[in-house]
């Protein structure tokens, strides 16, 4: 599959608008629980649940699309994008307006969310095992780095646009009405123009068994990629989640609320964005780095971003802070994403890809409720725990047994992946 391809376009446009929405939710959900006087650790803790559901869910879905096809599991999960992102809207503008107190108001958007935690890894999942079906391991680094900067694209564009849609009559919740709409016109286009995602099916070779898929952590081929990941996208969380009441603490300072400090949110997950975007589209294709690589200077990177949010605690360092934990995550996501696809074979992609996508559900689970947590009891509490989680990715990356396997099985068999440059769409850009 080349990344021009139309089928590659759509995929792009499908995790983009999937993570724009998400980011966008995640701009304003501090804001909101601020106007709805709710405890920060509440906010939090109320959206393991959806969490918790991505993270059961997800083999589910794996499964579903090495059976039913990867284009009708696509179309499941931007379906629950926009049921869960309308409800949510909905369940918030009756808190904000008074229809409903804030307590119930709040039950029904954290159960509009646990609709997208049932439904929401449906479309990665199976838009991650489309492109795995369609590429070869010399190519695949490529195409899962493209894949993943559709997220960073739409990490980008979800917190810049959110304040434009705070608008008078819906307020807070706009944001959530525009992205459900645009998932709406995804979803339209999904289903007239994506090509049939029908599963070549090759068997498993004979006398192999594999585990993959009933155990996150058994099969030893990918036990470590599954372990950094979840460290990395754990603390990336963390980042994520006290972001937003960090800034609005520091604004408070000078005098401004909640909704006022809405665009300096803004900003900084721009920044965090951007940098990954530079990452993914500028610095993987000209250094040309293999996963193991990739992990290893990611783990690294967010490792210092931390601890400069220690060092640094007011605006500014927050905001480069994030952006270097970003520029982070922009190597570590494609490294461990395709190096646990070239580990296993081709009849196993759909369930390593429900794995590694169900590590979005369990860092989501945990760590946002202890970070935000650690944040209300100290302000640098949750970046020195992150330091540890990440000083514990950098360990597995450099001496894992499976990696090692893997920079010398691809030093070996596959010349260095060339990317496109983000120039050249190739539309994909989210992940």
């Amino acid at each position: 599959m080349s990344p021009r391809s139309p089928a590659f376009m759509i995929l792009f446009i499908v995790s983009l608008i999937a993570a724009a929405g998400n980011m966008g939710l995640q701009s304003v959900l501090p804001a909101i629980g601020r106007q709805f006087h709710l405890s920060d650790t509440l906010v939090a803790g109320a959206f393991a649940i959806s969490a918790l559901m991505w993270t059961f869910t997800s083999p589910f879905w794996a499964r579903l699309s090495d059976t039913l096809g990867r284009k009708r599991v696509i179309v499941i999960g931007m379906s629950g994008f926009v049921v869960s992102m309308t409800g949510f809207g909905l369940a918030a503008t009756s808190g904000i307006e008074g229809w409903l107190g804030p307590i119930i108001a709040f039950a029904l958007m954290a159960t509009a969310r646990t609709v997208y935690g049932v439904f929401g890894s449906a479309a990665p999942i199976a838009s991650q095992a489309y492109v795995a079906d369609r590429t070869g391991p010399a190519e695949r680094t490529q195409a899962m780095s493209l894949l993943a900067s559709a997220q960073g694209l739409g990490t980008v564009l979800g917190p810049v646009l959110s304040p434009l849609f705070i608008l008078p009559l819906v307020g807070l919740a706009g944001p959530m009405y525009v992205f459900a709409l645009f998932g709406l016109i995804v979803l339209v286009i999904v289903m007239r123009f994506l090509p049939s995602g029908d599963v070549v099916r090759i068997p498993s070779p004979s006398g192999q068994r594999s585990d993959v898929g009933k155990g996150l952590w058994r099969d030893p081929r990918v036990r470590d990629f599954l372990l950094f990941g979840l460290l990395v996208t754990g603390a990336q969380a963390v980042n994520i989640s006290v972001l937003g009441f960090h800034i609005i603490d520091e604004m408070a300072t000078t005098g401004l609320d909640a909704r006022a400090a809405q665009p300096f949110i803004a900003l900084a997950m721009f920044a965090g964005a951007t940098a990954t975007l530079m990452v993914q589209w500028g610095l993987i294709p000209l250094l040309k780095l293999r996963p193991p690589e990739l992990m290893r200077w990611g783990a690294a990177l967010a490792l210092g971003g931390n601890l400069l949010s220690i060092a640094s605690p007011g605006y500014f360092g927050v905001v480069v802070g994030y952006a270097v934990v970003s520029m982070g995550v922009g190597f570590a996501r494609p490294g461990f994403t395709a190096g646990s696809s070239l580990a296993v074979g081709p009849h196993e992609q759909g369930a390593v890809a429900g794995l590694m996508m169900s590590l979005a559900g369990l860092s989501f689970l945990g760590p946002p409720v202890a970070g935000v947590a650690l944040y209300e009891w100290r302000e640098f509490a949750p970046f020195a725990g992150n330091a540890l989680l990440l000083a514990g990715a950098v360990a597995v990356a450099w001496i894992s047994p499976a990696l090692k396997a893997l920079a010398a099985r691809t030093d070996d068999e596959t010349p260095a992946p060339e990317m496109a440059p983000a120039s050249q769409p190739g539309p994909e850009g989210n992940s």
